[in-house]
């Protein structure tokens, strides 16, 4: 069950990391859009996506232990 969950959110990231990669290439200009670019753009949305959601789940177990403890 933890493997099949696991895999559902590595699913969810994935499709997240690739609609902020799409956001991102079509924001540039078409001298911008190289493949080198595209890469750097795929990198960083990964990277940002997985830090963000680390981010909000860090600071939702903290305030639900903020919760807990009142």
């Amino acid at each position: 069950m933890a493997e099949e969950q696991l895999t559902v959110l590595e699913g969810i990231v994935a499709d997240l990391a690739n609609e902020l990669y799409q956001k991102w290439y079509n924001a540039a200009t078409e001298d911008q859009q190289t493949e080198e670019t595209s890469k750097a753009l795929r990198e960083n949305a990964t990277q940002t996506t997985y830090w963000i959601i680390q981010e909000f789940m860090n600071r939702f177990n903290a305030a639900a232990e903020a919760l807990k403890d009142n």
